[in-house]
């Protein structure tokens, strides 16, 4: 099993606009970032995690015109709004597109973009609503799902496992909950926000994020979420062995 990072930024990308590249060497391509969002793959099944407006060119960018799933872990813009581009992955496939996402989550994506789940005259459902359960089968991956607090909504950890190998999946949250604690332990991958060092309402900072890694020991973890006050190599030079700053097109796995 593998996962491809298709962006490892936070909401406003890098740079942001107006060019502003924040404290990230422009010369550096690992420093342009795209809003975050995953691919994961094992065998014939492929999910991806996260929609967000930038979806279009990194699926063309990972050369993927269709995939099994597409799992929201939450209805903030950067996760969601690129969800109109899943038209032409249900033309690929010649059915709707397999959506799944926790019930509050859900109903905000049906209720915010209705045309896609329900349809219109002429223009068929081009996404099938799935609730995302606790744990579920996709294909070949087994994907185990817990809530994180994110601000005032709640956003989907998760865990994908395949083949003895497991990679965990922890975006968009301030706070590490018990449920969360257990969820990713023991794994061989961790993809894990660290929004920047200063603090933050809603996403953890790089050095919780490092504490956390420390305790739960992942065979390799990679940050994603970053904004533009953290550079590629400046951040890769303090971390530690075993963590990395993801980048758009980081592939981790077997």
């Amino acid at each position: 099993m593998r996962a491809r990072i298709l962006g490892a930024g936070t909401s406003s990308g890098v740079p942001r606009i107006g060019n502003d590249w924040g404290a990230c060497d422009p010369a550096e391509p690992r420093n342009r970032r795209t809003r975050a969002a995953l691919l994961v793959e094992h065998g014939d099944t492929r999910i991806l995690v996260d929609s967000g407006p930038d979806m279009r060119e990194q699926l063309l960018a990972a050369e993927v015109g269709t995939f099994d799933a597409v799992i929201w872990t939450h209805d903030h813009a950067d996760h969601c709004h690129g969800i109109d581009d899943l038209r032409q992955v249900f033309h690929a496939l010649g059915h709707p597109v397999r959506g799944l996402a926790r019930p509050r989550t859900l109903d905000a994506l049906q209720t915010r973009f209705a045309y896609a789940f329900n349809g219109r005259p002429g223009y068929p459902p081009t996404i099938a609503a799935e609730i995302l359960p606790d744990r579920i089968t996709i294909g070949d991956i087994v994907v185990t799902v817990t809530d994180q607090p994110h601000g005032n909504i709640a956003s989907a950890g998760l865990r994908f496992e395949a083949g003895g190998y497991s990679i965990g999946y922890a975006t968009d949250f301030n706070v590490m909950t018990d449920a969360m604690r257990t969820l990713y332990q023991d794994l061989d991958v961790w993809i894990v926000d660290a929004l920047r060092y200063k603090p933050h309402p809603s996403h953890p900072t790089v050095d919780q994020v490092l504490g956390w890694i420390a305790a739960f020991q992942p065979g390799r973890a990679a940050l994603i979420h970053m904004d533009q006050s953290l550079d590629y190599r400046t951040l890769a030079a303090a971390l530690p062995a075993g963590v990395e700053p993801g980048y758009d097109g980081l592939t981790l796995g077997q």
